[in-house]
């Protein structure tokens, strides 16, 4: 019997793994993390932990949002105003 939240896992995984293309220590840095996080829990069956599990994951993908919106808000700024002196 397969579980009815592999799904919302490879939806999150997959998230993830797109938004990491753009961290700032690299994909390739991010692609090992990522991978090392998923695979550290592989083995929970309980739905109940793989659902905070998955909010957990949420709360990365909106954490990882925000550091890309105030780099491209810091780097706007830099270009459109001048430095005060």
């Amino acid at each position: 019997m397969a579980n009815p939240l592999r799904g919302e896992v490879f939806k999150l995984y997959k998230s993830l793994l797109y938004l990491g293309r753009e961290y700032p220590k690299g994909a390739a840095y991010f692609r090992e993390r990522l991978k090392s996080a998923f695979m550290k829990n592989k083995d929970v069956t309980d739905p109940e932990q793989i659902k905070k599990l998955v909010a957990r994951g949420d709360f990365v993908i909106k954490e990882l949002e925000a550091l890309y919106f105030l780099r491209k808000y810091r780097t706007i700024k830099k270009r459109y105003y001048e430095p005060e002196k």
